[in-house]
């Protein structure tokens, strides 16, 4: 089955349910509701690229609160990246081989990087080892808040795809 028949034939309740594990921004997901039913899987990707563009700040930073976020727990840190289960351990399956040094220094500058910009620091992490995604947020600490803002709503946009493809496959298995 298509992504987008998967999505048409899904009731308002669960669709909006599945669409907010991909963007856990309302508007999104309204907007991605409205936009049914979907002319094919091209549709629904285009969809999910035009209604967050129109995304407001606020939907930016309701989207970004919706991402764990690295706390001041080690050892919850820890057991969080060594779990493989559901979307976010594949994302940032680069935490795995993490040396310590490395998990202490991303724990202490998402914790300033909160501090900073009053959210979490999100990257789409498919595909990069803990040092490069260390070495994004210290490259973006001292962004203006304007420009980091920005800059984390292109990195949702990236997860957002990615998760849209991740729906695709269970909608094939479905």
């Amino acid at each position: 089955m298509t992504l987008s028949d998967w999505l048409d034939g899904l009731p308002r309740d669960r669709a909006a349910e599945v669409l907010q594990r991909c963007c856990g921004a309302r508007r999104w997901v309204d907007g991605m509701l409205a936009a049914r039913p979907f002319d094919g899987d091209a549709a629904v990707f285009a969809a999910a690229d035009r209604v967050w563009n129109d995304a407001a700040p606020d939907d930016v930073r309701e989207a970004l609160a919706h991402h764990p976020e690295i706390g001041a727990d080690l050892a919850a840190l820890r057991e969080r990246f060594a779990r493989t289960a559901d979307w976010s351990a594949g994302e940032q399956g680069g935490m795995r081989e993490a040396d310590e040094a490395t998990i202490v220094a991303l724990r202490d500058g998402n914790v300033r990087y909160r501090e900073r910009f009053g959210h979490t620091f999100v990257v789409c992490a498919t595909g990069k080892r803990a040092d490069e995604m260390l070495a994004l947020l210290q490259a973006r600490i001292d962004n203006d808040p304007t420009t980091e803002l920005r800059i984390a709503a292109a990195e949702q946009a990236k997860i957002t795809r990615l998760r849209l493809e991740k729906l695709r496959e269970e909608a094939a298995n479905a």
